[in-house]
């Protein structure tokens, strides 16, 4: 599968993922793009996008597009509060279609939860 790293992750993250192909948005060269650009340039060559950009999944209607989006909800967006979340993401990787929002979120009272949303 073809994963895109959104920019505000760290660029690290892409070794939790080896059984898959991983960029960065910086190294597909959209640094900078607003979302909707960025979704729309992402969908041609990319399964899903992960990001942790809250107010992604409000701002664009991500049914239009070609892709997935994984939303990472974490105490930061630091390596070792996100990498919690990899085995869950890795989990629903299989199960996503183009098209829906994942948010997949950290560590609340010692437990794990993770809401599927189809836009």
């Amino acid at each position: 599968m073809r994963l895109l790293l959104d920019e505000c992750i760290p660029k690290r993250l892409n070794r939790e993922f080896t059984e898959h192909e991983v960029r960065t948005v910086q190294q597909a060269g959209w640094s900078g793009l607003a979302n909707g650009r960025l979704l729309s340039a992402a969908e041609h060559d990319f399964d899903v996008f992960i990001t942790v950009d809250q107010s992604l999944r409000f701002q664009q209607n991500v049914s239009g597009f070609a892709i997935a989006v994984v939303v990472l909800e974490a105490r930061s967006n630091d390596i070792e509060d996100l990498r919690p979340l990899v085995p869950r993401v890795r989990a629903l990787l299989a199960e996503l279609r183009p098209g829906q929002v994942i948010l997949v979120s950290g560590e609340v009272g010692g437990w794990f939860r993770w809401f599927l949303r189809s836009e």
